[in-house]
């Protein structure tokens, strides 16, 4: 008897497609693709795959979600109660202002850009019904949806696009604007058609610049509600176009919304209303959706302590994918004992200084795999750079092992005791500053550094925006941040590896700190190469020379990569269709 062995049909449909992704000559700006195939009303799955190929984002996990089933559309009515988590209050929502995960997540649901992504990550029409791109991939022309109106009642027309890419492209008035940086021209052709110029082709155009949530330079706002609410007011209660709209917001009590019956899409959203409810307290937030006061947990993930409880609860789902981002400990380079006055030296000329000393001994002493563990229950990974694993192709698999991060314990103790700290006498007791929905691992970092290194740390904890002003400012001597909703390197290195990344101290004292936490021209000129680089090999090599100089360079103690964790009562109705790590697609719920 012959034995025939089959080839698993997923398997095989995966490798035909990445096949086909890797299939163009990395000199042609068009990617291997005609302008058939780079036109709307949406890009086919191939054309996506092979543009995430070109743009180096392209890793297996996209291509797995081929497999996700069509769901059909739940029953309309019904009021969602969600409590966001990680907050006590949503300070934003206006997109040109907002740096949070937990803001845009509620503005991605109010507000629409010219595509959104699925959750195959494929570019779907939004307020563009269709587009169309010129043979040299820097020309492209949209086409615009007709009849439709802001939730103030203004049509939307090609002024609208104009008037957002002006406002966003501005530093003064977006934290956004380096997005738009390969975008040479945004102009009105009629009322319902724009062209937009590109300084080079850019593969990651449609999913990133253009879409709604990830870039956020180019969610459409509203110029009539700005002139007429004026920007405090629209930052609590943004106009737009989406599928829900405002109907009151006030700090620290949360945000109401109801459906918007003029939205495009006739069969969404399926919801009523909802109310968003920010809890910054872990106990408060398992209480309420455990008694089903609230139905969905949304915003940053649940404290982890509370994961295996949801897990064990028959009346929760608990939805767990790779996120994509970064944390870290961050020292300021500005005060004793972290100084580094210049990073711009070999690393071998940066050992001889104590503050530099001090900041890798730090660096290599936080046993990741113990953090981890202690704090996050296993639920993540150990980090060694801003690229995460959930970028694939850029991710560098090597750098924990070579990394001079990585933890070696004994070689930590002696760096401290060079710099004049011998088992942590004599260092200063520091404040890291936190917040109350990170205070206990925080704790668990403040442990790992007093049973490894004899360093004593106190917790700061304020509320995430104070905190995050503080940061900003350079108001600190350590601080626990870091990054979600990172799908392109653009989101990790651009924002905040670069001397003039929009969180590298950005509101400092120029007078005081002539950098903010970190600044290397090396690195500065790699990114800015990467971001305009077609090939993928080559922005590969870029993107991962540019970690590797972070990482050596102690830019900060890279501590872990996260997962996404989505909670939510078994009586809400969450189709896979919308499940996109780092968003809530609301339009899609639905209430049993």
């Amino acid at each position: 008897m012959t034995n025939k062995r089959h080839e698993d049909p997923t398997m095989a449909r995966i490798k035909r497609e990445l096949d086909d992704a890797l299939d163009y000559d990395a000199r042609d700006p068009m990617f291997g693709l005609d302008r058939a195939d780079l036109s709307g009303p949406k890009l086919e799955r191939r054309a996506v795959l092979r543009l995430m190929a070109a743009a180096g984002t392209l890793s297996v996990a996209h291509l797995l979600a081929g497999t996700s089933p069509v769901q059909a559309a739940g029953k309309r009515g019904g009021h969602l109660k969600a409590a966001w988590a990680g907050s006590s209050e949503i300070v934003t929502l206006d997109p040109a202002r907002m740096n949070q995960v937990l803001q845009f997540q509620i503005t991605s649901n109010v507000l629409s850009g010219l595509t959104h992504i699925d959750a195959n990550l494929v570019a779907q029409p939004d307020l563009a019904t269709d587009w169309t791109v010129a043979d040299d991939g820097r020309e492209w022309t949209f086409n615009l949806r007709e009849g439709i109106k802001f939730h103030n009642g203004d049509p939307f027309t090609a002024d609208d696009v104009v008037f957002t890419y002006n406002r966003s492209r501005d530093p003064k008035q977006s934290f956004h604007s380096r997005v738009l940086s390969n975008v040479v021209e945004v102009a009105k052709i009629t009322d319902h058609k724009v062209r937009i110029k590109l300084k080079a082709p850019q593969a990651s155009f449609l999913v990133k610049t253009l879409e709604r949530s990830s870039g956020r330079a180019m969610t459409i706002v509203s110029r009539g509600a700005l002139a007429s609410m004026g920007e405090a007011q629209y930052g609590l209660t943004p106009v737009g176009t989406g599928p829900f709209k405002i109907t009151d917001h006030k700090l620290g009590q949360g945000v109401k919304m109801v459906r918007n019956e003029n939205y495009y899409d006739p069969d969404r959203p399926l919801l009523d209303k909802v109310t968003i409810i920010p809890v910054s307290d872990p106990e408060p937030l398992a209480a309420a959706i455990e008694a089903g006061d609230v139905d969905l947990i949304g915003g940053n993930a649940p404290a982890p302590e509370l994961v295996d409880r949801f897990e064990a609860n028959p009346d929760l789902v608990v939805n767990t994918v790779s996120g994509p981002g970064f944390q870290s400990v961050w020292m300021n380079p500005h005060i004793d004992p972290f100084k580094v006055p210049d990073f711009n030296k070999p690393v071998s000329e940066l050992m001889k200084e104590n503050g530099f000393k001090v900041r890798l001994a730090i660096a290599k002493g936080l046993d990741r795999d113990r953090y981890i563990k202690k704090a996050w229950f296993g639920r993540g990974y150990p980090a060694f750079g801003s690229i995460n694993p959930a970028m694939g192709f850029f991710f560098d698999k090597n750098l924990g092992n070579d990394s001079p991060q990585r933890y070696e314990l004994d070689i930590a103790r002696k760096l401290l005791a060079d710099a004049g700290f011998p088992g942590g006498k004599g260092f200063p007791t520091l404040k890291l500053l936190t917040t109350p929905a990170r205070r206990r691992e925080s704790q668990v970092v403040a442990n790992v550094l007093k049973r490894n290194l004899g360093i004593k740390v106190e917790l700061d904890t304020k509320d995430g925006p104070v905190l995050l002003q503080d940061y900003l400012s350079m108001n600190w001597e350590m601080i626990r941040v870091g990054s979600g909703g990172d799908f392109d390197p653009d989101d990790a290195i651009v924002d905040w590896m670069q001397t003039n990344s929009k969180f590298n101290g950005s509101k400092r004292d120029k007078s005081k700190f002539p950098f903010g936490y970190f600044s290397e021209k090396r690195v500065d000129e790699l990114i800015d190469k990467q971001r305009l680089e077609t090939d993928p090999a080559k922005r590969k090599a870029l993107v991962q020379e540019a970690n590797r100089i972070t990482s050596e360079k102690v830019a900060c103690a890279f501590l872990y990569h996260p997962m996404s964790i989505l909670v939510y009562r078994k009586s809400v109705d969450y189709p896979a269709a919308g499940r996109i790590p780092g968003l809530v697609e609301l339009d899609r719920i639905s209430m049993g």
